[in-house]
């Protein structure tokens, strides 16, 4: 804590109202309060009180929150759900007695609660663009899907197709009682596609102006303007990984551990952090292990692995290649670097065995 803070608040935020607990240098309980979830609501009650701990859960409002409380003097911790089981699994759980147990994690080590460093502001809006475009392409492959799935049962196929082109091909394809029964669900895919090709030409202008940082990325086969904007936007801020090998950690491609004694079975990757960016990263592991691939580092590490059979070997593969490839795509940001196919120094065959044996 600050050497200038007094007291340490628990903050339960919701929607309408948020519930707050006070402790006291000794731990005891000196307040408890519920606070209007808006910056007005918030600075009444946070202005004019000495410099404090503020501890909250990460969730919707917790980023803007943050921010606004950092502003006002406060320090400001934004605990890590998954840590904070205490809360969740408790029997007595109620919006008080979470935000009193915040206030006490916070109190006795605010490392136990794996605080979570949100993005920037700026960083955040153009990450709502990112979130946007992929939602729109969830509606999208939903909606195709839809109308496939009804031409098929009357006896109709709409060829295979780019989803680019699926409006046209299905206008070409379907019946005119069909075509006229399914023309405002064609005419949304239509639209969707206009508005995806336009957030993918306002993220090219992204990495060729605000983030340049981006298109030294672009340079690894397989990777496009959506994973390299989104890659940037998501880490923000490389120096605060302790190297390549961590970013994967924070992506969730690392495997889970859990030893005890002689016992250390192998698990599979642990799945936390950002679940888009992981499947993004999957994505070009797959383009970059596909037919259309070139030959690298990347693409032989993931064919020994998939060449050693056993269940799921190409799935391992990919995965593997995922988190080799964060770490290169993590590199090239800090370095500034020439992307190598095969850089100098490749690891050992006993790394890339070690390797393999983590993917799975």
């Amino acid at each position: 804590m600050t050497k200038h803070a007094t007291n340490t608040y628990g903050l339960d935020l919701g929607d309408k109202k948020s519930v707050l607990c006070a402790l006291d240098e000794d731990g005891g309980v000196v307040e408890e309060a519920r606070v209007a979830t808006t910056r007005h609501g918030f600075t009444r009650y946070f202005e004019n009180r000495a410099p404090g701990r503020v501890i909250l859960e990460v969730g919707v409002h917790s980023p803007w929150v943050s921010r606004h409380l950092e502003g006002l003097g406060h320090e400001v911790i934004v605990a890590n759900p998954r840590r904070v089981k205490l809360i969740s699994e408790n029997h007595r759980k109620s919006d008080q007695v979470d935000a009193e147990l915040l206030a006490r994690l916070g109190r006795v080590d605010p490392e136990l609660l794996s605080p979570i460093k949100h993005r920037g502001e700026a960083t955040q809006a153009d990450m709502a663009m990112v979130r946007g475009r992929a939602a729109m392409v969830r509606a999208r492959t939903s909606l195709i899907v839809c109308a496939r799935n009804t031409a098929k049962s009357l006896g109709l196929k709409i060829p295979s197709c780019s989803c680019d082109s699926f409006y046209r091909r299905a206008l070409e394809t379907l019946s005119p009682e069909l075509r006229d029964s399914l023309l405002p669900l064609l005419e949304s895919i239509k639209k969707l596609t206009l508005e995806i090709r336009a957030c993918d030409k306002r993220m090219k202008q992204l990495c060729e102006t605000k983030y340049p940082e981006a298109r030294s990325l672009l340079q690894v086969n397989g990777v496009g303007v959506v994973t390299a904007l989104t890659f940037v936007l998501l880490l923000e801020d490389p120096k605060r990984f302790k190297n390549a090998r961590s970013v994967g950690a924070y992506l969730g491609l690392a495997p889970r551990q859990r030893q005890s004694g002689s016992k250390d079975p192998r698990l599979g990757i642990s799945k936390v952090g950002d679940g888009y960016m992981r499947a993004l990263l999957v994505q070009c592991a797959q383009y970059i292990l596909g037919p259309f691939g070139q030959d690298s580092a990347l693409r032989r590490k993931g064919q020994r692995i998939a060449d050693g059979g056993g269940k799921g070997a190409k799935k391992r593969a990919a995965v593997a290649v995922a988190r080799s490839l964060a770490c290169v795509l993590y590199r090239l940001w800090v370095t500034g670097e020439s992307y190598r196919p095969f850089p100098k120094g490749r690891p050992s065959d006993a790394e890339d065995n070690e390797a393999s044996r983590e993917a799975a």
